[in-house]
């Protein structure tokens, strides 16, 4: 089947797609009795095509050394070139006659295997050019796997030679292989690889030179340098290892998040099978060193097929489980052997052979195990709280309705994630959002219990499933509150604990207490690490932007600050002990650069996560709340006290000033730009002289008139946040959403009693001249897929259907009036219904088909065309970011409908084949991915519409046709 990665290939098989559509409708129309035209000069211009393909093809296995392409390619051709013989008969048939049965059947197979033929062609020279990067990624790798045991500066020195040159090759290989990828994902995934690699490349020789200077001198500190080389070896090799997974992929689902249970299960196969070849090679010589590469590969590869099994399901689980723990039962006791010096036994060659047998069992059973779970179709929980709230409340509409565990598991996830989110909260707010939770449970377990016994549909389990919805959403609106909390604390100073950590490692106290202020200091980092760790995972699930690259990027940044934290107390406990190293100097400032570099990165990102406003209105409270320990201060003569509250009303002043530093340079609004500054002016005037006044109350506690001062200069900085905070919320989106309605009381309805009706209206009266009244103006309606879409689709109708209804869903609340982006949506979703009836019929029309499939592609690049309006004229950076980053994939996944519509097209009449149940699986994921583009470029241009400039003379109106409660 085509596939259509590379814009290489999608930029030849559009123009063979285009000239194959033209050959299947022909064959239509001659099936339904008309004369078919001249096909000479469509075939002909098929057939040059095929034979151009055909000679590069062929010139390539005469020069080519890769076996892969030179037995693959051939058959490819041959494919391809059958197909245009089939072709060029059917042209020469119908010239003699242009009825010939034969000539239509010969015309729609040729049509049907020109386009799988040429991109089977395409497809065998691209997998070709990925293995020769993967050749050299492999290269790198088995360079990494020897990083441990070189042990001498000479082996260091040629291990660099060795590796350098493979490593600049992979870099820039894989750098011009993502500027031919067309899927957005695998390009920032591969780009992302390249950059780590880059920065850790450097870091990892550093680490290797120190370690072996530590152990050269036979000095202190040789297991932290181990500890910092191995980890820099493993992080790179993860990199290299992803890249390698990345390079093979061919398709890509825009709903599938790197966190969700397929994607982490793949990845971690990757891993597995990259450590596969040292674990076989250290099972293989009886006299390996134990302790090294290969016994680490073969212990990693357990623990990794353990991490799959708590992903799979239950019976894969189990199997996974029981065959890990056999492997790491025998990989002992062949260390046993090996340690006592038996290695060579038979028993102990024996014992090998069977791990490697039970190794490749391991192997074969975890790709078995994720291929199980994708083929389950088992719905999994969203990964954030936004997509489980709506699981929920879908579960909740009709929880008699079985689906499959998924809203009750996606509550319960809800719940975990508020008790997570309320540790380290003041007990007021971590009590309030407790008891919620307590609440929620015991309310879900009646319901549960009343579903169980099939009472579902009582008035008693509705009323709960109601309260449900409400407390459920209220526990959603405490997470966002609680988080906004949580960065505003955790994030408040981040340069402190690692400067303190620094200047302890540089500057160590008196030789007898230095080891304890070490250890003082490092706890303190590490427990710094961990709750801004903690915050940034809370606040990437938990957040409401929709922003999945920014959720997945703040996830992937709190995993580098967790993983780094270790290292870098290893790096300074030997900087300490070795203060004249100059590689162990430089290599603590490489990781504590990283280190800080990452973690002002996580704050960023979690800025972006979080409301503006709400963040400014919680600085103020807090700073509000360390104002009351500063006259508690007072009152109880403590100027300890005073002082650390002071401070910290100082650090949150200059979170706020950062944070609108922040706003303006992401807007472009010159008024709100000019009232931020403003705001951020006077503020910045009134931090320094509140510190000084503090101070003076410090140094005399009892001097009334410096308290006043105090109290007068902390009311104005307190005065200056607020106009912060006033000049943030001008910017906020406007008119908030109606409050959800109460249910009405139809506690005393009555519909069996008797009651005499109301009197008929009168009958008009009035002259109209014998002509009849006026009639009234149509509906306020807009949809034309109100009858295609009056009833939700069942799983009968399809999956591209039900992906059109959930587009028509997201969009039927707006009016298409003045906005043509809903309107071209609302279009799209239609069309896509159509095309969906067309592929589930048996005997659909071809042209038909390929004229919906040419409409979509048309209506993709018009939603596109007025994204990218709106985007240039939206003055804040990063929804015009996130706009066009959502609707840049639209165009590409349009054509590729088109295409694969032809191919599909060629099928219909010959449905059931395995070349026909591909085409449609490959036309469903396409359909599937382009209604995803589409609705969040929808969402995204909402949002991006209210910060427009004023003068742009865009028209774009967003009105609700209803409130969204009545839906």
């Amino acid at each position: 089947m085509p596939v259509f990665h590379t814009k290489t290939i999608e930029s030849i098989l559009d123009p063979v797609a285009q000239q194959v559509s033209r050959l299947v409708i022909i064959h239509e129309e001659g099936e339904a009795g008309h004369e078919m035209p001249d096909l000479e000069r469509p075939v002909l211009a098929v057939s040059k095509a095929v034979a151009n393909l055909a000679k590069v093809g062929r010139e390539m296995v005469t020069t080519t050394e890769d076996s892969i392409l030179k037995q693959d390619m051939p058959i490819a051709i041959n494919k391809v070139e059958n197909a245009a013989s089939l072709l060029e008969d059917a042209s020469n048939l119908s010239k003699g006659d242009p009825y010939s049965k034969t000539a239509r059947t010969k015309l729609i197979e040729g049509s049907r295997w020109i386009l799988q033929g040429t991109s089977g062609v395409l497809l065998c020279f691209d997998e070709s050019e990925v293995r020769k990067i993967i050749r050299e990624c492999k290269k790198v790798l088995d360079y990494l796997s020897v990083a441990e045991v070189i042990d001498s500066m000479e082996d260091l020195v040629q291990f660099v030679k060795d590796l350098s040159p493979c490593l600049s090759k992979v870099t820039r290989e894989v750098e011009k292989r993502v500027e031919d990828l067309t899927h957005q994902t695998h390009r920032e995934s591969l780009s992302k690889c390249v950059d780590q690699i880059k920065t850790l490349a450097p870091i990892l020789i550093c680490s290797m030179k120190i370690f072996i200077q530590i152990v050269t001198q036979g000095g202190k500190g040789n297991e932290e340098a181990a500890e910092n080389r191995n980890y820099l070896a493993s992080r790179m090799t993860d990199e290299v290892g992803e890249i390698v997974r990345v390079l093979q992929l061919v398709t890509y689902d825009e709903e599938e998040w790197s966190s969700d249970n397929i994607q982490v299960m793949k990845k971690t196969i990757g891993s597995i099978d990259g450590k596969m070849q040292s674990a076989q090679d250290w099972l293989r010589d009886p006299i390996a060193v134990q302790g090294g590469v290969g016994e680490k590969s073969l212990r990693s590869i357990v623990e990794l097929a353990e991490k799959v099994a708590e992903r799979s399901l239950p019976l894969d689980a189990e199997h996974l489980r029981r065959l890990a723990g056999d492997v790491s039962a025998m990989t002992d006791a062949l260390c046993e052997l090996r340690a006592g010096g038996r290695g060579a036994t038979p028993q102990a060659e024996n014992l090998a052979r069977n791990i490697q047998s039970r190794l490749g069992e391991v192997a074969a059973s975890v790709g078995q195990a994720a291929s199980r779970l994708e083929k389950s179709g088992i719905q999994q929980p969203a990964p954030t709280v936004t997509g489980r709230l709506e699981q929920c409340r879908r579960w909740l509409e009709q929880p008699g309705v079985d689906d499959r565990g998924v809203g009750p598991q996606a509550l319960q996830l809800i719940i975990d994630e508020a008790r997570k989110v309320a540790e380290g909260l003041p007990p007021y707010l971590k009590g309030e959002i407790l008891g919620l939770c307590s609440r929620v449970e015991a309310e879900q377990g009646r319901l549960l219990e009343a579903v169980r016994r099939g009472e579902a549909s009582t008035p008693q389990a509705i009323n709960i499933a109601r309260s449900l919805t409400n407390n459920i959403g209220a526990v959603a609106d405490c997470i966002q509150g609680a988080l906004v909390d949580r960065v505003v604390d955790d994030f408040v100073d981040i340069a402190t604990p690692l400067k303190q950590f620094t200047d302890c490692v540089l500057t160590p106290a008196d030789p007898a207490t230095r080891e304890h202020v070490f250890d003082v200091k490092s706890a303190n980092l590490v427990n710094f690490s961990n709750r801004v760790v903690s915050t940034a995972k809370l606040v990437a699930t938990g957040n409401t932007s929709g922003n999945k690259k920014l959720a997945e990027a703040l996830l992937a940044t709190a995993g580098q600050v967790e993983s780094l934290t270790p290292q870098l107390v290893n790096a300074g406990r030997i900087r300490m002990v070795y203060p004249e190293n100059k590689a162990a100097d430089e290599h603590f400032e490489n990781l504590r650069r990283q280190f800080a570099e990452t973690v002002t990165l996580t704050r960023t990102l979690a800025d972006e996560a979080t409301d503006s406003a709400r963040f400014v209105g919680q600085s103020a409270v807090a700073m509000q709340q360390h104002t009351a320990r500063c006259d508690e201060a007072i009152a109880t003569k403590q100027p300890p006290k005073m002082v650390e509250s002071t401070s910290s009303i100082a650090r949150l002043a200059n979170r706020v000033l950062q944070l609108t530093k922040q706003e303006a340079d992401n807007s472009e609004d010159p008024k709100y730009i000019s009232s931020l500054n403003i705001a951020a002016e006077q503020l910045q005037t009134r931090v320094s002289p509140m510190v000084q006044c503090a101070k003076g109350v410090a140094m005399n506690i009892d001097d009334q008139s410096a308290i006043d001062s105090w109290r007068r200069r902390n009311g104005l900085l307190l005065e200056a946040v607020q106009s912060v905070h006033k000049a943030v919320q001008s910017n906020s989106t406007g008119e908030e959403e109606p409050p959800l309605p109460p249910y009405p009381d139809l506690r005393n309805l009555r519909l069996d009693e008797d009651g005499d009706a109301p009197p008929r209206p009168p009958p008009p009266s009035g002259n109209y001249g014998g002509f009849a009244p006026p009639r009234p103006p149509p509906p306020d309606t807009d949809d034309e897929a109100d009858n295609m879409f009056e009833h939700a689709p069942t799983p009968s109708q399809g999956p591209i259907m039900m992906a059109a209804h959930d587009l028509h869903q997201e969009v039927r609340q707006w009016s298409s009036k003045d906005n043509d982006i809903i309107a071209a949506a609302k279009k799209m979703a239609l069309l896509m219904a159509k095309l969906s009836q067309l592929v589930q019929e048996d005997s659909g029309s071809k042209r038909d088909l390929i004229a919906i499939a040419k409409a979509i592609a048309e209506s993709s690049d018009e939603v596109t065309r007025l994204a990218k309006e709106l985007a240039k004229e939206c003055t804040d950076k990063r929804m015009r970011t996130n706009l066009l980053q959502v609707c840049e994939r639209i165009p590409t996944i349009g054509t590729q409908l088109k295409i694969l519509s032809t191919v599909k097209a060629t099928m219909l009449g010959a449905q059931g084949t395995e070349e026909d149940i591909e085409a449609t699986e490959m036309l469903v994921g396409n359909a599937q991915n382009l209604m995803q583009s589409v609705k969040q470029t929808v969402t995204a241009a909402e949002a991006a519409s209210i910060k427009i400039r004023t003068d742009a003379g865009i028209k774009l109106k967003w009105v609700r046709k209803q409130p969204w409660y009545h839906y």
